[in-house]
């Protein structure tokens, strides 16, 4: 019984002693070994021997990326108007010696940081600017950490806002002053389609005005054309009535033929003109009439015969009445 109870006592001391003197690292893991309470060596991953009751594991350190919720926070901007930010911090263990004992705890005091640092760069903009300028928020709070952070062997990688979301009031603010800028875009709009349908209308009737004085004008180049060639016609006509007249002249007989035709035709519009007027008045004297009536008659004597034809007879005696 007591060989038994000695050997489980020897046994557990045993798996102690090994259990103290052998480690065993993980990889992407740093153990910082002290001995007899000070700082002896950082263990990378791996098997490791200590020395029972003198060396010791006092922190275990994580090499990979870590991700850091950073807490929501109350921030005021620079146009005072209150926004609620929080954010995700990542960052990753550099130099384990400096993790462990340059500061307490480098997670908490990294977030801690971040809030800080969140808070300073949100003053800095306006509530429209810090919607657009995420990059620059994540960038200079990502700066002021690492820079805080070089002591405590801890490399910040990369700082990104998750939300920022105004208070009741600003949201209700800013929805009126979306509806404002809808209304606004819309009347632009409106005034727009209004201005091009203006615009295609005066281009219509510009257009219309100019087919009318087009036509207008192929109209009054058509008529004239037509005018030019009815006169050109009219004057061929009489060119050729003229040349067969002056031919006829020059014909026996053709100088008497045209005297008593200008007498036939003074009788005739005299004898309109006398007969459509009140008083009559006479242009020549009466002896002026009778020697122009005795010439005519001369005129007819030498048209007797074979070219005396019937008008020619009728106007001389009607003029030998005239003078009896």
């Amino acid at each position: 019984m007591d060989f038994l109870f000695y050997s489980a006592v020897i046994l557990v001391l045993l798996i102690f002693f090994i259990w103290k003197t052998f480690v065993i690292v993980p990889n992407k893991h740093i153990f910082i070994k002290e001995r007899l309470g000070k700082f002896s060596k950082a263990l990378d991953a791996g098997f490791h021997f200590l020395v029972p009751f003198v060396d010791n594991i006092s922190y275990k350190q994580i090499l990979k990326e870590q991700v850091i919720d950073v807490p929501p926070q109350v921030c005021i901007t620079k146009d005072n108007v209150q926004v609620r930010v929080d954010g995700i911090l990542y960052l990753s263990v550099g130099d384990a010696e400096r993790a462990s004992y340059g500061i307490d705890n480098y997670r908490f005091a990294a977030s801690q940081l971040a809030q800080t640092s969140m808070r300073s760069e949100i003053g800095k903009l306006d509530l429209d600017e810090t919607f657009v300028e995420r990059e620059k928020i994540n960038s200079s709070v990502v700066k002021s950490i690492d820079d805080a952070s070089e002591p405590w062997g801890v490399k910040v990688k990369r700082y990104e806002i998750k939300d920022i979301v105004p208070t009741e009031t600003t949201l209700d603010s800013m929805e009126q002053q979306m509806k404002a800028e809808r209304e606004k875009r819309a009347d632009i709009t409106h005034s727009q389609g209004e201005r091009s349908a203006t615009i295609n209308r005066s281009e219509g009737k510009k257009r219309e005005s100019i087919n009318i004085s087009e036509g207008e004008k192929l109209k009054r180049i058509n008529e004239a054309e037509g005018a030019a060639a009815q006169i050109d016609l009219i004057a061929s006509a009489t060119a050729e009535a003229i040349a067969v007249v002056a031919q006829a002249i020059q014909e026996p007989g053709g100088q008497e033929a045209v005297q008593l035709r200008i007498a036939q035709e003074y009788i005739d519009n005299f004898g309109r003109v006398i007969s459509k007027a009140n008083s009559s008045v006479v242009p020549m004297g009466v002896a002026a009439i009778q020697g122009a009536f005795e010439g005519f008659a001369k005129v007819a004597e030498n048209f007797k015969g074979p070219d005396a034809g019937p008008e020619n007879i009728q106007i001389m005696q009607k003029g030998k009445k005239n003078r009896e």
